[in-house]
């Protein structure tokens, strides 16, 4: 019997993980301004040994906006380039994912990454074995 099963197409299915991905990583980020302790070092510019600079900001926007172009592209690329976007993507937001809790953080944080880390390996994997549809 089987417990999990989705109807609908690989493309689909990826749109709908990177859009719970993104889900994740906002309300993580949101979630941090609720720790006064963050909250107050975020105020001062701060934040362990990072300053949050205009650079920075830029920066993790810029990493931000990967997951959040992927819901549209996995829904719009042909198969070879969704295919390698997928993968590629998936491997840059999980390798960073990854390097930020090897870096440490809450115990809310470590929550959020373990959902975050497997979604990441899951696309990755649903990347990597996709194979094209013959008609």
């Amino acid at each position: 019997m089987k417990m999990f099963q989705f109807t609908g197409d690989r493309a689909s299915l990826l749109s709908l993980l990177w859009i719970y991905l993104t889900v994740n990583y906002i309300y993580c980020d949101v979630f941090i301004l609720h720790d006064a302790k963050y909250l107050k070092a975020f105020l001062s510019g701060n934040v362990g040994n990072m300053n949050i600079t205009e650079e920075f900001l830029l920066m993790f926007s810029m990493i931000m906006q990967i997951p959040m172009i992927m819901i549209v592209l996995s829904k719009c690329l042909t198969f070879p380039f969704n295919k390698y976007f997928n993968l590629v993507a998936g491997i840059i937001t999980t390798s960073v994912q990854t390097f930020t809790v090897i870096m440490g953080g809450t115990l809310y944080y470590m929550f959020f990454s373990f959902f975050e880390i497997a979604t990441g390996l899951l696309i990755i994997y649903l990347a990597a074995t996709w194979k094209q549809e013959t008609a």
